[in-house]
């Protein structure tokens, strides 16, 4: 029993006692064991919600219009609410040892599970899958859709993305408003968003559509590019308002001068930054380029959005991490030699001139990632199959036996080589 569940429960046994006289005859242990007993807390991956109450007189003002539930992390886990009919298959690109997978695939989900499958355009005239009689034979039944043109809102129930974590940022792109689940195998060259093995995909993919598996919810950051002198009348422009899964960069681009930007944070203007430039990241993104530029990782279910800089000029300018729900404004300093770009996990990169600014706050549709285990098991292997996190070879320990460990302070470095050469003959 901790100090905070032995408060909880004497509180309600002061409580019951105040309203009723005759529970008094009760032993205090025997209540506290029942109280404890019904407000333990289960295991869960938000913090425990804090005593509202501060000493004898303060407390926090109650207002119903700020109170919010957030789910558990921990406790949430994929449903379908009617059975998925259409899924949507994204395969790495210019890569063979994906092609005799991607066939496999496409063929179970059609013929045993009779889903209608969705693949890029350019799958269909994939001259390596030309010559692939498996492939031939289902392609007619294949659905296409060129990125761009075509809208798949509404019309895919499930993706599934088999290379490497560039697919997923890929789907990512495709679905700029609310995400259908992804389940993403790893067949790519890093694999730390892919969490899957494709060996027994059939009974993998079978309990993801019968609703057995948990989710990550990987949020991601709404980025608005406001231009000084913006035309509306013109579309045909990169676009200026995305989602990204990782990051977004402003960089100084081709320019030889540092970068001068301007970083507020809810109107307020908190630094300028001076150097290479700037990320601002997902906990998603903070495991990619972020983590290169010093950023600690942070776990994905943890509501954040990190700003770290690229190569600042001032070494006391350090990575930092501020809650999810501000809004952050980004602007090229008047005072700026040059311009900035900006890129949006790593795609649409575009100039951002003196007068625009670029506005990010956390998105309302994250990417709901299917876990192979659990948010925390998948993580950490991640971590230590990808990045070899923590990996070193082990310190060896004292032998007591050795001579080392009996030598005083008064040996000399030319005794104990004496010594040795004396054991080794």
């Amino acid at each position: 029993m901790n100090e905070e569940d032995l408060h909880l429960a004497k509180a309600m046994v002061r409580m019951d006692l105040q309203d009723s006289p005759r529970l008094a005859k009760k032993t205090v242990v025997g209540r506290v064991q029942e109280k404890v007993q019904g407000f333990r807390r289960t295991r869960s991956l938000n913090a425990p919600s804090p005593i509202q109450q501060f000493g004898p007189c303060g407390r926090i003002m109650k207002n119903s219009a700020l109170v919010m539930t957030i789910q558990d992390p921990a406790s949430q886990r994929l449903t379908w609410y009617k059975p998925p009919l259409s899924v949507l298959v994204i395969k790495k690109v210019r890569d063979v040892s994906v092609l005799q997978p991607f066939v496999q695939l496409v063929r179970w989900l059609m013929e045993e599970k009779r889903m209608v499958v969705f693949v890029e355009e350019s799958v269909m005239d994939d001259s390596l899958l030309q010559n692939n009689s498996d492939f031939m034979s289902v392609r007619d039944k294949l659905m296409s859709f060129s990125d761009g043109k075509d809208d798949l809102t509404d019309k895919i129930d499930f993706i599934i993305c088999l290379g490497g974590d560039g697919t997923l940022l890929y789907a990512s792109l495709l679905f700029q408003q609310s995400v259908p689940p992804v389940m993403a195998f790893h067949l790519g060259s890093l694999g730390f968003l892919t969490p899957f093995e494709f060996e027994n995909f059939q009974e993998q993919v079978t309990n993801v559509l019968e609703g057995h598996a948990a989710l990550t919810l990987r949020s991601r950051l709404r980025c608005i590019i406001m231009r000084k002198n913006e035309d509306t009348s013109k579309s045909s422009g990169p676009p200026t308002n995305l989602l990204v899964l990782n990051e977004v960069v402003i960089d100084r681009g081709p320019s030889p001068y540092l970068s001068n930007i301007d970083l507020f944070l809810d109107g307020k203007h908190i630094t300028s930054v001076q150097g290479d430039g700037l990320i601002v990241s997902t906990p998603t993104g903070s495991t990619a380029y972020a983590v290169a530029a010093g950023a600690s990782m942070i776990h994905p279910s943890v509501p954040a959005i990190m700003v770290t800089p690229i190569c600042p000029h001032s070494l006391s300018f350090r990575p930092i991490v501020v809650p999810a729900g501000v809004e952050l404004k980004i602007s090229v300093s008047p005072d700026s030699r040059n311009t900035s770009w900006v890129s949006f996990d790593g795609r649409n990169r575009q100039e951002l001139f003196h007068g625009d600014s670029l506005r990010v706050t956390t998105s309302i549709y994250p990417v709901p990632s299917i876990c192979s285990q659990d948010q925390i098991s998948d993580w950490f292997d991640s971590l230590a199959e990808c990045l070899h996190w923590n990996v070193r070879k082990r310190q060896k320990h004292l032998d007591e036996l050795s001579d080392l460990t009996h030598s005083s302070s008064n040996d000399t470095l030319d005794s104990l080589e004496h010594q040795m050469e004396h054991l080794e003959s």
